[in-house]
């Protein structure tokens, strides 16, 4: 007689990864011979820069590096960022105390909550957001508060509709700006605000910046550390994923609060082992470059950007012009909700972007696409989509 194995509680009660559910509906629709522009995922299609390669072929083959990494990372890595950190915002960091290298930023997002979340307490996350803001919470017991982001809002929470007895019982926040799913990005005067709030009800905030190297017309986004008074309560997550196309290569960091960080890092030595020390070597490399290189990459994305966006108005689609990211996000048709248009696109079009339902309640009526295809094939899609609408 077979034996029934059963997932346990906090993995059976999951909704399904968004992405991972994307990735079957694409291979489902290649294997029917569609031919599929791909504009659902932030998977850079251009390659990580040579230079950044080449500093990984070289250390690859050092003996020391074949051994178990240090658990923090390197102190070469994470002197290399706090060098960043002081020539891109001004802010000055430890590098001992307040860097610590992630596998990731994903996973510093889904590790967090399990350092400083009891079963039970809220954790504030951004709807539509990052699926993981969620999930993590969730696999450490907490219970996710959604606050939603709304386009009058210029897509930041309304912290004064969040109840105070929500407020009360919060340990920690997520904010994410430049925004996934919206591009939205913030400023100072919202910073501070979020600031304020977690200094009154002593609560931690996690900002993902994963995308404050992806911007237009000279428009740079700031840091969460750059407000008074933000080095008390939070911690700020960055990638190498979106800036140096190294998605593959799952490197990334934290830096902020020392103490959060050390909470952070006592949970990653008892479950992971760090980061390769070559891809630290290379990374290393990659936080160096200038903008010699970056600044082509972002006039890459502008142009995608502009075709996408005047093409989708042209057509009678409503999307915001982003001043930052690699996404447009978009009003679905009147006719449509979030999955029916998606599935129109791809089923009807040949063209796989993300229903913004995926990412919260607060995302329906809207549409995600992503700018990793070239100008010749964005056009191409929304010649596609003309046919269709």
């Amino acid at each position: 007689m077979k034996k029934t194995i059963e997932l346990a509680g906090r993995v059976k009660h999951l909704p399904p990864y968004l992405f991972d559910k994307i990735d079957k509906l694409k291979k489902q629709a290649r294997a029917k011979g569609v031919d599929l522009i791909d504009l659902s995922i932030g998977d850079p299609d251009i390659p990580t820069p040579a230079h950044i390669v080449e500093a990984l072929q070289s250390a690859a083959p050092k003996p020391e590096h074949h051994r178990y990494p240090a658990y923090e990372g390197m102190l070469a890595y994470r002197e290399a960022v706090a060098r960043w950190y002081l020539r891109r915002f001004g802010v000055t960091l430890d590098p001992g105390t307040e860097v610590l290298s992630l596998i990731g930023s994903k996973e510093g997002i889904g590790h967090l909550p399990l350092a400083y979340v009891n079963p039970g307490d809220i954790v504030l996350c951004p709807s539509p957001g990052y699926p993981v803001y969620s999930i993590g919470t969730m696999f450490a017991g907490g219970k996710p508060y959604l606050m939603p982001l709304r386009e009058v809002n210029g897509y930041f929470p309304d912290f004064s509709a969040i109840p105070r007895d929500v407020l009360n019982r919060t340990k920690l926040m997520f904010l994410n700006y430049p925004n996934n799913p919206t591009s939205a990005v913030c400023g100072r005067e919202q910073f501070m605000e979020a600031v304020e709030l977690a200094h009154k009800y002593n609560f931690i905030i996690c900002h993902d910046a994963a995308y404050s190297e992806v911007y237009f017309n000279g428009k740079k986004p700031m840091s969460f550390l750059e407000i008074d008074g933000a080095r008390d309560v939070a911690v700020e997550l960055h990638s190498l994923s979106k800036t140096y196309n190294m998605t593959g290569w799952r490197i990334g960091f934290a830096v902020g609060n020392a103490d959060i960080i050390f909470g952070l890092g006592k949970i990653k030595t008892n479950l992971d082992s760090g980061v390769f020390q070559a891809v630290q070597e290379a990374a290393v490399a990659a936080i160096e470059t200038d903008d010699s290189v970056l600044a082509p990459l972002r006039d890459t994305y502008r142009a995608r950007r502009d075709t996408l966006y005047d093409g989708l108005r042209a057509i009678g689609i409503e999307a915001m012009r982003p001043d930052a990211t690699f996404y447009l996000w978009a009003k679905v048709p009147a006719r449509f909700n979030s999955e029916s248009f998606a599935v129109h696109l791809l089923e009807n079009a040949g063209i796989s972007a993300t229903p913004g339902n995926g990412f919260g309640e607060a995302g329906e009526g809207y549409i995600r696409f992503a700018l990793t295809v070239d100008v010749e094939r964005m056009k191409e899609a929304v010649e596609r989509m003309r046919k269709i609408i």
